[in-house]
């Protein structure tokens, strides 16, 4: 399973949600094909962005609860100090992709920014 994690300021549009997605994957190499879902924390579920990019890319968005975030946190590779105090882990949109992925996951780098979004790519254990 390959998941695109979510972080995001407030507020964030549709477009800008698809460019980081896009730009993330284009880092490594991929096509929006590769994605099985899009995943983001607990303090993003009323991003309404976030869930409308998922329906334009027709993949599902998983909310990761802040319980699987904190489980993750010491595998993200990027470290936001304003991440960790607002939601409880140094990069929501590294943790929220390996939470999703599932056990043994992988980040394939660092999270991309892209204006007022985040995004990183995981890939689960049982695909790697």
């Amino acid at each position: 399973m390959m998941v695109a994690g979510i972080g995001s300021r407030k507020d964030v549009t549709v477009g800008d949600v698809r460019a980081a997605v896009e730009t993330a994957l284009e880092t490594h190499g991929l096509s929006m094909t590769a994605l099985s879902a899009l995943a983001t924390s607990e303090i993003k579920r009323n991003e309404q962005a976030i869930f409308l990019a998922g329906r334009d890319l027709e993949l599902p968005v998983l909310i990761i609860s802040d319980a699987a975030l904190q489980a993750v946190s010491s595998a993200t590779i990027s470290r936001s100090e304003a991440s960790r105090i607002q939601a409880g882990t140094p990069s929501v949109s590294e943790a929220s992709a390996l939470a999703a992925a599932g056990k043994g996951a992988k980040l394939l780098g660092p999270r991309t920014v892209v204006g007022p979004v985040t995004c990183a790519i995981a890939i689960g254990g049982d695909t790697a």
